[in-house]
């Protein structure tokens, strides 16, 4: 259930990627069927207590449940955001199931 459910997380971002691309009318007519599939997702999870949790645009941590794909391409004193998740992170009623997988950017320092 959970590896079906991080399929489908992944398959709605691709596909709201690709709404983007077109025009807003037409996008318009998919993005609530979008809406629903990711809706389904949630609840399918809901039942047994599991969520997807998404960490994107948010300060990177360490100690974050995500292994970050291209850490090795930063400093240790740069400071860093999770710029795209490229798998959630699954968490249950005790804690987490899954971690996720991200991409980091480095936050512009004024």
């Amino acid at each position: 259930m959970i590896d079906v459910s991080v399929e489908g997380w992944r398959f709605a971002k691709v596909f709201a990627r690709l709404l983007d691309k077109l025009d807003p009318w037409e996008a318009g007519r998919y993005t609530n069927q979008a809406r629903y599939f990711a809706k389904k997702i949630d609840d399918g999870l809901e039942t047994f207590g599991l969520r997807i949790v998404s960490l994107e645009g948010q300060p990177y941590d360490p100690g974050m449940a995500v292994s970050a794909l291209n850490i090795a391409d930063f400093g240790p004193d740069d400071v860093l955001m999770v710029d795209q998740m490229v798998e959630p992170v699954v968490m249950g009623p005790e804690g987490l199931v899954r971690g996720g997988t991200v991409m980091l950017a480095r936050v512009a320092q004024p």
